[in-house]
């Protein structure tokens, strides 16, 4: 029987001693360390051998008699203190808020739990750990080395994941081959000479099969939207989204590009069109980015009337707003102006916003009204406002955006596939229950009095699928004709809850 010696031996008044045991020489170098910074003392390396490690005190001869010898010990399969002087007697002359031993390397080994935990740590928080487990205040940049140092450890290095990537494709989409990846390269400079037989990344789009069979099955709106990387190597993440007849949400499509210029969003939205938005008659809603706006007008009609219709997101265009005029009091009433569902709405609020000056309804007229108000849309946002349902996802995402590029592809990988699992289920144990019918019905009717327990659902014609909904304590009665798409409530009409026409509805949630 092999024992083998802890990692880091623990003793109870943090000293060493002669005898104690350790895994390997690095765990010695580590605990060697830890105690230094510990006591704000420090040493030199007077032997470091593959079978020995020998180290004294700075002020070694000068007031302090520190010293510790460790060897291994091969039949044993241990590294074990041979010397050692017992704890220092020399006293720092001048107090640092830094320590020559507490480098990158040693900060990474101490934080890489919480960088596990979450990649997108703030390096102030990486700072505070330290300042916490050493009592140094470390510089931005050293505790910004070892943060990165951490996510290597963990995830990969940062220029092996960008070779990684294109094995790791091409591996997943032998697994699904009806996965839609695309990838653009660049030439390769060193200086100003080219060179040969290496190529670049320079884009790459994917989206996963489940993802693209998945919105034959959701409402016709996209949301898009970008957001920055923020690892070692910089560029943008771009994500598009739609929604299911249950409201869920179903990321569609992902692409990371350099940046949001008008190439990365027309090869984004070109390969989107081409592999997952194939239907004509789709709801495209974006913020108010000029890139995107150019790409849209060179898309050679995919992404314009009648194939699509381009919107923008109220909240974007309030904070543009907000932006322009300083005029914090008029945000609601611009937000509304957007949300007015009939043309009468929409006129009086507008005469409202002239009212208070006529530079605020100029503003907005620059802007066509079928692109940011409901009265005007063709129903073409089915209810939609903002890009919600997107920065949800990047929301989710935002650990992995401090990834290397390959850790970050597999992040939406199996983010995705617990989503669809967990989805999955819950849809089929609803089925499963016979509660599929009254779920739809009442969450789309009036999901907060739902939540409330005010509505009751009561089926009185099945086949023909047409039933009665009654608001309580109110007492008021609807009718709802889900095959007729239309309710005494208006929100069939309004919204055009898409049960039929589109195939929304499945009984797996996101679609067969």
């Amino acid at each position: 029987m092999v024992v083998v010696a802890a990692e880091v031996p623990i003793v109870a008044d943090g000293e060493f001693a002669i005898g104690m045991e350790f895994s390997s020489k690095k765990a010695v170098i580590k605990a060697v360390k830890e105690y230094t910074i510990r006591r704000s003392v420090d040493y030199r390396v007077y032997e470091s051998e593959p079978l020995t490690f020998y180290a004294k005190c700075t002020q070694y001869g000068s007031g302090c008699d520190w010293v510790i010898r460790v060897s291994l010990i091969s039949r044993k399969y241990c590294w074990v203190i041979r010397r050692y002087n017992g704890s220092h007697t020399c006293t720092r002359a001048t107090i640092s808020q830094d320590h020559s031993k507490l480098d990158s390397i040693t900060i990474a080994e101490a934080i890489k739990p919480l960088v596990e935990a979450d990649p997108s740590i703030k390096v102030k928080s990486v700072i505070a750990e330290v300042q916490s487990k050493f009592n140094y205040t470390v510089s931005y940049r050293k505790a910004w080395l070892a943060k990165q140092r951490a996510v290597e450890k963990i995830f990969g290095g940062w220029e092996a994941s960008y070779e990684a990537l294109p094995i790791w494709m091409e591996a997943m989409c032998h697994k699904e081959p009806a996965a839609a990846v695309h990838f653009e390269t660049m030439p390769a400079y060193q200086g100003d000479d080219l060179v040969g037989n290496i190529r670049v990344l320079h884009r790459v789009f994917w989206s996963y099969y489940p993802c693209i069979r998945a919105f034959r099955h959701c409402k016709p709106i996209v949301q898009v939207d970008g957001t920055h990387l923020y690892g070692k190597y910089k560029g943008c993440l771009l994500v598009a989204v739609s929604q299911d007849g249950n409201n869920n949400i179903v990321p569609i499509a992902f692409a990371i590009v350099e940046g949001e210029t008008s190439d990365a969003w027309h090869f984004f939205l070109s390969n989107l069109r081409q592999h997952v938005v194939t239907r004509d008659g789709v709801g495209l809603i974006s913020d108010r980015h000029e890139s995107i706006n150019a790409a849209v007008e060179r898309s050679n009609g995919a992404w314009s009337p009648p194939r699509a219709f381009h919107m923008f997101c109220i909240r974007h265009i309030e904070s543009n707003f907000l932006r322009k005029f300083k005029a914090p009091y008029l945000q609601k009433l611009v937000v509304n102006i957007g949300y007015s569902r009939t043309v009468r709405e929409y006129e009086v609020r507008y005469q409202r916003l002239r009212e208070c000056g006529e530079a605020y309804t100029n503003w907005l007229n620059r802007i066509p009204r079928e692109q940011y108000a409901l009265a005007f849309d063709g129903g073409y946002r089915w209810g939609h406002m903002t890009t919600n349902l997107v920065e949800c996802i990047n929301s989710v995402l935002k650990g992995a955006r401090n990834l290397p590029i390959t850790a970050l592809v597999k992040a939406t990988f199996y983010r995705l596939n617990e989503l669809f699992t967990r989805k999955r289920a819950e849809a089929e144990a609803r089925i499963n229950a016979g509660h599929m019918f009254s779920d739809v019905v009442t969450s789309k009717l009036h999901a907060n009095q739902l939540a409330s327990g005010n509505i009751q659902v009561s089926c009185f014609d099945r086949q023909n699928e047409v039933f009665e909904v009654r608001e309580m304590p109110s007492g008021m009665e609807f009718a709802v004709d889900l095959r007729g798409m239309r309710c005494d409530y208006g929100e069939f009409q309004v919204d055009r809850l898409p049960w039929t026409k589109y195939g929304g509805y499945t009984e797996h949630g996101f679609g067969h």
